[in-house]
């Protein structure tokens, strides 16, 4: 996005607010979403791992970048991809304030509002996006730390009629995450007709059905299915019905907050704030309008996985830096302490929110070759004392465990493993053919925690491959287990 010539761009200031939100939302590696990216660009960068069921992962890595980048700056800089991963989340990090600045820039002509709204969406980067199951930004690295920030560069072409800027970072953000850059096609489609004429505006709907084309597998008029419908409705969000009302609120207050700002005629307002603030009005209510079509009837099933809904995390990021922006330009100027008051406060709810979603991690979890979350240093363990095509069985609902602060076995122990009922599900509800494995895998090793001997014995008549597997809890008699540390058992099945 280009930026007004008089004015330097700050990479100072920049830099040191990239610092500053680093504290405040932390790092966390290998957790949530990062679970399925990781084992990506770690199985690019030595393809003798995850030898079983790589499937879970990589059919992810076919429609992205990501892991090529990853692999690639891990072999170019001879550094981990632990802390290649790191060194990237900086990068995007920064990258995420910068582009919400240049936005904030062409918005708003003072540097009072352009601040104020820089500083608030630092402060709640880690924030929810209506009920998307998204946050504005993680506080780990996947394709979409990439994306989000690529999108904003991208929007903020478009606002100034620099197509070919716009387009080429368009062509980024779908090289990282083709779905975000189907919603992207949406919104330039609104932006282009509201230009010509808001009168004569339609609605977008081939670019919506554009974004059929980022999915790998086929789309028909047929309820889902055994268990990939099991799949796809652990995904309660995707159904427009499983909203609640203050969901609703979440998703509709913006429109009219931002439909109040296009009318406003607000000071130190530029004409791309009204246009930014006007569009994302239809673009919101037009994927409403797609979510409730496609959760109308069980005949779209294979169409919710669209989500036409996550529009909304672009949506509420605009919104906020547009709300923050007015709230510095009416409140800051005349009360200089609120805004520094105000940010603070909406940092500090934050950092309490990211402790209590992982108590018992460190606030930024380096790369090291130990850790103070015992399931976290348990897995680390694995992947230096077991053989690179060991295949673990894993309770499958470790995930929910309070102790593992949701951090995926696959990416820390780089092991394979039985497929898990929360992350893998999420895998199969986007990508059908591996319902069936997932389903069954995970299955198998539900309440693994309490397995006998004679289980574990079962399992291994059913899939031969697994050799190894990680108890939470006593290490199961009849086992030999040559770790048994902190609440956690590492054992062989023979």
């Amino acid at each position: 996005m280009p930026v007004n010539s008089r004015k330097p761009f700050p990479v100072v200031r920049l830099a040191l607010l990239t610092m500053a939100a680093l504290g405040v939302h932390g790092y966390h590696f290998g957790v949530e979403d990062a679970e399925i990216y990781i084992p990506a660009a770690k199985k690019l960068a030595n393809p003798a791992l995850y030898p079983f069921a790589p499937d879970f992962f990589l059919d992810h890595e076919h429609l992205s970048i990501f892991g090529n980048v990853l692999a690639g700056t891990s072999r170019l800089t001879h550094l981990s991809v632990d802390w290649a991963a790191f060194l990237w989340y900086v990068v995007c990090l920064f990258g995420m304030i910068a582009s919400c600045w240049l936005i904030a820039s062409a918005c708003f002509t003072t540097s009072r509002a352009r601040w104020s709204a820089t500083l608030i969406i630092t402060a709640v980067l880690t924030m929810p996006a209506a009920n998307t199951a998204l946050l504005l930004a993680d506080p780990y690295l996947t394709a979409r730390s990439f994306s989000t920030p690529l999108t904003l560069i991208a929007l903020g072409g478009l606002l100034q009629r620099r197509y070919a800027f716009a387009a080429i970072a368009a062509v980024l953000t779908g090289l990282f995450h083709p779905q975000m850059v189907a919603y992207l096609a949406v919104l330039a489609i609104v932006i282009y007709v509201t230009e010509q004429s808001t009168a004569r505006a339609k609605q977008p709907v081939p670019a919506m059905a554009s974004a059929i084309g980022v999915l790998p597998t086929g789309f028909n008029l047929k309820p889902a299915a055994g268990a990939y419908r099991e799949a796809l409705y652990t995904r309660d969000y995707y159904f427009l019905y499983n909203w609640t009302w203050y969901h609703w609120l979440g998703m509709l207050a913006p429109l009219a907050i931002l439909a109040w700002f296009w009318r406003g005629k607000l000071r130190a307002t530029t004409a791309a704030f009204s246009m930014l603030s006007f569009v994302m009005i239809p673009f919101g209510i037009l994927s409403i309008l797609a979510g409730g079509v496609v959760s109308s009837s069980p005949q779209f099933d294979n169409f919710v996985r669209l989500q036409p809904l996550r529009t909304f995390h672009l949506i509420t990021i605009v919104f906020v830096i547009l709300l923050g922006g007015v709230f510095g330009e009416f409140v800051g100027r005349w009360r200089s302490w609120v805004l520094p008051v105000t940010t603070g406060m909406l940092a500090l709810g934050m950092f309490l929110v990211g402790r209590a979603t992982y108590p018992d991690t460190p606030q930024i979890e380096l790369p090291l070759a130990s850790s103070p979350n015992a399931w976290v240093d348990t897995l680390l363990w694995i992947r230096g004392n077991t053989p690179q095509d060991a295949v673990f069985a894993v309770d499958s609902h470790y995930l929910r465990e309070r102790n593992t602060d949701l951090h995926g076995f696959r990416a820390i122990a780089e092991r394979s493993s039985l497929a898990d009922a929360y992350k893998d599900s999420g895998a199969a509800s986007l990508f059908p053919t591996l319902a069936d494995d997932w389903k069954q895998q995970s299955e198998a090793t539900t309440g693994l925690n309490h397995f006998t001997a004679s289980d574990f014995q079962r399992l291994r008549s059913e899939y031969p491959a697994v050799g190894w597997t990680v108890v939470h809890g006593a290490a199961p008699a009849g086992l030999a287990c040559p770790y048994q540390q902190q609440g956690y058992a590492v054992c062989r099945i023979l």
